[in-house]
This record gives C-alpha cells, structure tokens and sequence, in this order.
C-alpha cells in the first residue's frame, strides 16, 4: 500500500477539513531519507488505518504549500488535526521512533 498523495489543489479537502488527524509527509523524489521513510509510513498506516490518515506532499511539485508551512529541510512530516497543524517531524526515523513520535494519535 502507498500512501495517497495530495496537492495545492486537494489539500484543503484532503487536510484541513479532514476529519480526524492527517500526517502530510513533505518529500521531494531525488531525497533519498524520503525514500528511506517512506514505507516505514505506509506501515504505519496500514496499521492504523482508523486512527490517522497519511498523505504525501511533493514539494517540487507544489511550492506553495512548502513555503507556507516553512519546510526548509525534507522529510518534514506534519500532523494537522482539525485544520492546524499539530506536530512536526523533521528526518527520516526508524519506525518506533515514528511511532514513539505519532503515539498520541496512533496509541
């Protein structure tokens, strides 16, 4: 299972009015740590596919929403719940420390 990507176009949609917590994973295809994370965060979310949503950002691809939420470094990984943005994870990280992380929306 891969995640499911989101846009400048369906981010609102998608992440602001979602329901429940959603973790955007800011990522970029030549960022060989986002790579590395990636599927650590598919697991994740086949795990707990009730508890969080995950969605994937390409910055190259939507800059806007890179520069509105001030991601200087990839990956970034932010949770937003109820529009805001929660917590923010900054480096690729083995998944307990993911999970150690996420323990208030996944635990």
């Amino acid at each position: 299972m891969t995640a499911k990507a989101t846009t400048s176009a369906t981010f609102e949609q998608d992440v602001l009015q979602a329901e429940g917590p959603v973790l955007v994973d800011f990522w970029a295809e030549w960022c060989g740590p986002c790579r590395m994370v990636s599927p650590v965060l598919d697991q994740i979310q086949s795990e707990h596919p009730d508890k969080i949503t995950i969605l994937k950002l390409n910055v190259d691809e939507n800059p806007d929403l890179a520069m509105k939420y001030q991601i200087t470094s990839i990956p970034a990984m932010k949770v937003f719940n109820k529009g805001q943005v929660e917590t923010t994870i900054i480096g690729a990280k083995p998944k307990f420390a993911l999970e150690h992380d996420l323990a208030a929306y996944i635990g």
